[in-house]
Formats: structure tokens, sequence, C-alpha cells
């Protein structure tokens, strides 16, 4: 509903109200008219009154008259400002109107002019591209029918030449005839002459070009075989002497026996205590033999376990910086002992595999890799001849070419079975394999540490060049170390075994028992004889005998003829 609605509205409405009760009080006062003039017969002395009254009503007509004439004349004043109001609300909306839809033929015309020359834009490109294309089918019909020239031409040359060749195929087929003729003929007369057939000639020279051939290939395979076996051995000769010359490894060798330093000799006395009880409680304790003699400010702690031997040396250390030994503290400093070494095996295991350049690797192995700090084999402590056997290991992998992380992977873990107890029974390779198939080692590494020790047969090269390294470190001088007696006792069994063979003269052993000079009766022994004993010697010491790295043997035999003259 617009304004102008609304204010014709109000004044209808205010208009009716006054005729409404305009008409209400005239009906009024007709109705009490009327009562008065029936009540008038019955009431004659009130006739001055009721006329009074009526003209008092009378007046009241005549005012409510004015009134409403008054309502009227208002609602007429009210209904012409409401059209003057709306008369210029109208104009006002009829300009807006107007305004609105300029602008809306101005923005329709905008649009229109946008859209058109979006229009033109696009048909100029749509008729570019028509053009190019068109062009472009032109070229295409063009090279079209240079190449259609192009094959007509060649079909005519190719016809050409097919007629040429027609014409030398006869001249060949006849010049074929002849030519068969004169072979035949040929063939007759050189039957004729060799008196051979053509099929026992053939056979003939294929038999000798075939011995010809195989005594050829036989002399290649000699050569070959000989260049192979002369170059694998310089090759591998020096990337071992190239890989034990780059590690510097120490040389000193351990024991199974350690020794405490005393500040003095009355300390021999507080650590055995009143009637023993002291020494007892802390063998019990620890798990190792405490040896007091008449070594002067020393005692000896002894155990095959070296753990629990540094374990007890530390636990007796401390007890002697403290002064207080008796069977009570002895249990407390054992146990803080227990824990500094097992904080001293984390930490040789950290350095150890930053040593070797290993970072991801299962904690339970790194646990029992610091559990080799203080194992030994041979006198030669296992945890670095892990590393060492590593880097010799890395270098010959690098050498020929291969992965180098693997190979240092699989030679630093191939004793790892040694850290384990007795409590597990087999043989350390196969512990160490399963262990390391167990956290998640490849497969590589784990028949790499499985095949050290010729348990399971090699597959890989990383398996053999594992072994090699093994034996490059645990070989060396200075590496490991025996008793005197036990190598005693070695080097005379080994001269033992070549001296029992027949024809031997004399048995030399060389180089710490690393190599064997058998000299053998000339007259006794052939060149052959002399193999077969150097073979047979070798064989019986690699299964009566235990020794680290390797035994050369050398049979010598020596002619010489002596004349005079006179």
């Amino acid at each position: 509903m617009t304004a102008l609605d609304f204010v014709l509205v109000v004044a209808i409405v205010v208009l009716a109200a006054f005729v409404v009760g305009g008409l209400y009080l005239g009906s009024r006062a007709l109705r009490q008219i009327q009562t008065s003039k029936v009540d008038a017969k019955d009431r004659e002395d009130q006739v001055e009154h009721a006329k009074a009254k009526a003209a008092s009503v009378r007046a009241e007509a005549a005012a409510a008259k004015a009134e409403a004439n008054a309502a009227r004349a208002e609602a007429r004043r009210v209904l012409e400002t409401a059209h003057g109001e709306a008369d210029t609300i109208l104009e006002h909306a009829h300009r807006q109107a107007e305004t609105d839809a300029e602008q809306a033929r101005t923005a329709a015309r905008r649009s229109g002019e946008r859209e058109v020359a979006l229009l033109n834009a696009t048909a100029k490109e749509h008729a570019a591209e028509v053009e190019r294309r068109a062009a472009r089918i032109d070229e295409r019909e063009r090279q079209h029918a240079d190449e259609v020239e192009r094959l007509v031409e060649r079909e005519r040359r190719l016809a050409a030449m097919d007629a040429d060749l027609s014409g030398r195929e006869a001249a060949l087929s006849v010049r074929e005839a002849e030519l068969a003729a004169a072979v035949e003929g040929q063939r007759k007369e050189l039957e004729r002459v060799a008196g051979l057939s053509a099929d026992a000639a053939r056979s003939e020279l294929i038999e000798t070009i075939e011995a010809q051939a195989k005594r050829e290939a036989a002399i290649l395979v000699r050569d070959i075989e000989g260049e192979a076996k002369r170059t694998a051995d310089t090759r591998a000769r020096h990337i071992v002497v190239d890989a034990i010359q780059r590690i510097a490894s120490e040389q000193t060798a351990e024991s199974v026996v350690s020794v405490l330093h005393l500040p003095s000799d009355e300390m021999k006395g507080r650590i055995i205590g009143r009637e023993g009880r002291n020494i007892r409680a802390f063998e019990s304790t620890t798990g190792v033999n405490l040896i007091i003699d008449d070594t002067p400010e020393a005692v000896l702690l002894s155990c095959f376990d070296p753990v629990r031997r540094e374990v007890g040396r530390l636990t007796l250390e401390k007890l002697v910086l403290d002064g207080r030994i008796h069977p009570h503290r002895i249990e407390e400093v054992f146990e803080s002992a227990k824990g500094e070494v097992d904080q001293l095996c984390e930490r040789a295991a950290e350095d150890a595999l930053v040593d070797v350049g290993i970072t991801d690797i299962h904690p339970e192995l790194a646990t029992l890799v610091g559990r080799l700090r203080y194992r030994t084999s041979y006198g030669q402590n296992v945890l670095k001849h892990l590393v060492e056997t590593a880097h010799i290991a890395g270098i010959m992998a690098a050498e020929l070419g291969l992965d180098v992380r693997t190979m240092k992977r699989a030679a630093f873990l191939h004793d790892i079975g040694k850290a384990l107890t007795h409590e597990v029974e087999g043989s350390h390779a196969l512990i160490g394999a399963d262990l390391a198939r167990k956290y998640g080692e490849s497969e590589d590494v784990v028949h790499a540490i499985e095949a050290h020790h010729n348990e399971v047969p090699p597959q890989t090269i990383e398996a053999v060049l594992t072994q090699a390294a093994d034996a490059c470190s645990g070989g060396r001088p200075g590496a490991r170390r025996e008793s005197l007696e036990a190598y005693v006792k070695r080097l005379e069994r080994i001269e033992e075994i070549a001296a029992g063979k027949v024809g031997v003269e004399k048995v030399f052993a060389m180089q710490a028992g690393r190599e064997i000079r058998v000299m053998v009766r000339p007259d006794d022994i052939d060149d052959i004889g002399a193999a077969v004993l150097a073979r047979d010697v070798a064989k019986q010491i690699e299964e009566e005998l235990t020794y680290p790295g390797q035994i050369r043997v050398t049979v010598v035999r020596e002619s010489r003829v002596t004349e005079l003259a006179r």
C-alpha cells in the first residue's frame, strides 16, 4: 500500500466517523421528540418543559449538525491535503522511476556495448582462426599434391628399375648356369686328380680345422686362466695390504686376570677381614676370585667372565678408596659398580657405532655390542676386533665397488653372538645370525654372519669379504696372543706333522708358525710327490690344530750334481 492510499483511507475513516456521529445524534433527538409527543397527552403540565427540552435538543442537533459540517470541512481539507501529498509523492515516484529507468538504460547500453565488443573480438579471433586453419588446409593440400607427384615419379622410377632388374636377373640366371657347369667340370677334374670325393675332402678339412681350433682354444683358455690367477692374486694382495695398512689399531692384548694396586699392604688385611669374612662376602657377591699373595701393594682378580671381572674390580677399587669394607657395604658398592659398568658398556657401544658409521640399529643389538667391550678372543678385545674388521671390510668393498655401508654392517655384527653366555647353546656365528634376523637385519647381513666360520657355505661376496676381513684383523701381527706353552706346543705339533711324512729330511717352522719349510730328499720325492706332500700336511694341520689366520706350507726339493774334472 502506497502513502497516497494510506492518506485516502485515513480521510475516509475520519469523515465516516463524523457522519455516523451526526446521524446517531439526530436519530436520538428524533426518538426523544416522538417520546415527548406520546407523553404530552399524559403530561400536559410538562409541555413547556418538553418544548424547552425540545428546543435544547434542536440546539444540540444544530450543534451536532454544525459539528458534522465542521467534520465534513475538516475531512475535505484532510482529503485535499492527502491529494496534494499523494500528487507530490506520485510526482517524486515518477521522477525516481524515470531516473532508475535512465540508469538501467545506461547500464544496459554499456553492458550491451561490452558484449558487442566481446562478441566482435571473439568473432575476429574466430575469423582469424578460420583463416589460419584455411591456410593450413591449403598448405596441406599443396603438400599432398606435391607428395602425390613425388609418388607418381617414384612409381615410374620403380617400374623402370623393376624392368632393369628383370633383365639383370635373366642375365644372372644364364651366368649362374654357366658357372655351375664350369664348377661341376672343375669338381670332377679335382676329384679325378686327388682321388677323393667332395664329401671325403670336406670331412677331412672339417676334422683338420676342428683339431686346430681345439688346440688354439686350449692354449687360449690356459693363457686366460693364468692371467686371471696372476691378476686375481695381485689384486687381492693389493686390496688386503691396502686395507691392513690403512688400519691403525692397538697391539695390546687382554687376559682373564686384572690387577688392582693398593695404597699399602695394610689394606690386604682389611680386604680379607676378620676370619676372612670380607673376602668371602666379596667373592660370593661379585663371583670374582680374589687372589692375595706376596705381590707388594697389589691384588689379583680372576674371572673368566670379563664383565663380571670388571664389576668386581670397580667394586674393590671403590671399597679401597672409601676405606669401609664389610659385607653390607660390599653389596651396596657392588650394585653401584654394576650400574656404572652398564653405563660404560652403553658408552662403548655408542662410540663404536659412531666410529663405524652405523646409526640405525636395534637397541637390543646395541646393548649386546656394549657387552663385548670386556670380552676377548685369543687376548684380542672383541669390540675393537669388530670395529677393525668393519673398517677393513669397508675398504675392501670400496676397492671392489660394493655397498660400503652394508659391508661394514655385516663385518661389525659378525661376532655379535659372542656377547651371549653359555646359557645359549650353539656356534656364535649361528647365534649371531639368529639375533640379527630377530632384530630386523637384512638377509645379506644375516648370511654374512652365519657363514663367516663356514657353518653355512658362503653364497654372497659380502660373506666372503667378511671372512677375509675377520682373518686380516685376527691374523695381523700383535692382534692376538697365546700363552708361551700353547705357542711352543703348537709349533712342535706342526713340525711333528710335517716330519712324520715319508721322504721328509728337515722341517722349519717360520714366522711364528705361519709358514713351514719342508725339506725333502730328492731321490725319494719327485715334483708331483712334493705337491701331494704339501697338500697332505696342510690338510692334517687344518684338522688337528686351532690357530688364527693361515699357515703356508712350502715343500723344497733340491737336486745337486757334482762332478770332478781330472
